[in-house]
């Protein structure tokens, strides 16, 4: 079957226009997971490798503290940097462990055992994780299947106007438009 030219053009109209009202994203497709299309910060941790097994320490069955982290130097123009942790294998959708922002843009890292507190002494501030705390909650699987944690690092080119106990969902409104770089590490545990 031939396809005009006119037709053509028509079809490759509507797609553009599809495109541009949905943000150029796929169906199913967040702002956040566009931000793959940006530059990558590396983001490491002494604890664990990436794709290897978070140690007991940092999870429900040990101490429950966060990890140590670092990470490269993020792109000029960063004004801050927002950290999530979440677990994309939960049960019934994915779930928050961590959400941080605010953290100085010279920061090169977080050392382990970050304190539960909303707002910490460089101004970085704490929001609420789905354990309805604020500050770190550790890998806390049902038993079964292996989860993956995803320790997801974003430089952005604004200080977020959000309070302490902001909920992630706030966090990834606030961030969209705003990602300059983004890294990520992801370990994981199974109970």
């Amino acid at each position: 079957m031939n396809i005009s030219s006119g037709t053509r053009v028509i079809t490759l109209a509507v797609v553009l226009a599809l495109a541009a009202l949905t943000g150029g994203c796929r169906p199913g497709e967040s702002a956040l997971e566009e931000a793959d299309m940006v530059p990558s910060i590396n983001v490491t941790s002494l604890a664990f490798r990436e794709g290897a097994t978070i140690p007991a320490k940092f999870t429900c069955d040990g101490e429950d503290v966060s990890p140590a982290l670092t990470w490269s130097t993020p792109p000029a123009g960063t004004k801050s940097l927002a950290l999530i942790v979440d677990d994309p294998d939960a049960p019934r959708s994915t779930f928050t462990h961590w959400v941080l922002f605010n953290i100085p843009a010279s920061a090169t890292g977080l050392s382990e055992g970050i304190a539960a507190s909303p707002e910490l002494p460089d101004g970085s501030k704490q929001g609420r994780t789905d354990f309805g705390q604020t500050g770190y909650g550790g890998p806390c699987p049902p038993p079964g299947r292996p989860h993956h944690y995803r320790f997801t690092l974003y430089a952005l080119h604004i200080k977020l106007e959000l309070s302490a106990g902001a909920s992630v969902s706030h966090l990834t409104k606030a961030i969209d438009g705003h990602i300059l770089a983004r890294g990520r590490l992801t370990g994981v545990y199974q109970r």
